[in-house]
């Protein structure tokens, strides 16, 4: 493994574990290529937290842009992500306009408003998330590209939506919705309801609605990874962890408390036994 290789790699573990014991999985020159790309994702979904104010924010994406696109000032490469990153657009022809889009919908985070609606957030996933599931899928095929049908849609959405499930208290707690705000408010709850922490029925309600849509997005998922051919099945692996992922955050009964996650070892052994069965 290159020096940046194993830099992302290492960011990674630390970053995005789940993303990192997936690429477990992987052969160790697809492994290095899907982690570089994961690791630019993680950087990426951490600027709102490490940027004091939005123009911080704006520079951080406007500097990874530039550096996808060629356009960086400096030597780019200095930075082992953004080097590990364009040894992999490089390796396997990768386009860069994905990337882009990626950087684009990063901005949402940037400001608190919330998620208005379900469309917006699908829209969000498809770009920060399935296109992650889409970027490897194209690796495991040798650079060439492919096409994933409804795998890499589907599993974004459940993804996110499971993710986001499972961070709602603490993005509240920084005054941020990321879940559709409209299927709260069918449940007659508000926004500032959610940012004071308020618990009640509707609230429930409305967090059990978005963990059936994450279910039913994994069900598709799941029929839709079958049906692709082995070679790039693995690229879709985090499947293996999400289901109870969601089983722990729809059977939650504190939506505002930092839901324990599953212990590393049976992450672990749900990807080998997924590996085993589907891929």
């Amino acid at each position: 493994m290159t020096e940046p290789g194993g830099y992302a790699a290492n960011f990674l573990r630390e970053a995005d574990r789940d993303r990192y014991f997936a690429t477990l999985l992987l052969k160790p020159a697809e492994r290095a290529a899907i982690q570089s790309i994961y690791a630019f994702s993680a950087d990426v979904a951490s600027i709102r937290d490490r940027a004091r104010e939005p123009a911080a924010g704006e520079i951080r994406l406007q500097w990874w842009g530039d550096a996808i696109k060629g356009e960086g000032h400096g030597n780019v490469r200095q930075n082992p992500l953004a080097a590990a990153l364009l040894d992999a657009i490089a390796a396997y022809r990768l386009p860069a306009g994905p990337l882009l889009r990626l950087l684009a919908a990063r901005r949402f985070d940037l400001y608190q408003d919330p998620m208005p609606d379900l469309r917006s957030f699908e829209g969000y996933a498809g770009e920060t998330v399935s296109v992650l599931y889409q970027l490897a899928a194209m690796v495991l095929n040798g650079g060439e590209e492919v096409e994933t049908g409804d795998a890499a849609g589907h599993l974004g959405v459940a993804h996110a939506a499971v993710g986001h499930l499972r961070a709602f208290g603490f993005n509240a707690s920084v005054g941020r919705i990321f879940l559709p705000l409209n299927i709260f408010s069918a449940n007659g709850v508000t926004d500032g309801e959610i940012l004071a922490g308020h618990e009640s029925e509707g609230l429930f309600a409305a967090l059990g609605q978005v963990a059936e849509l994450a279910g039913e997005h994994l069900d598709k998922a799941e029929a839709a990874i079958a049906a692709l051919p082995r070679v790039l099945r693995p690229a879709f692996a985090p499947v293996a962890m999400l289901r109870g992922q969601l089983s722990r955050a729809a059977a939650s009964r504190q939506p505002f408390a930092s839901l324990p996650d599953m212990a590393d070892w049976r992450k672990l052994a749900a990807l080998q036994w997924w590996s085993l069965r589907k891929a």
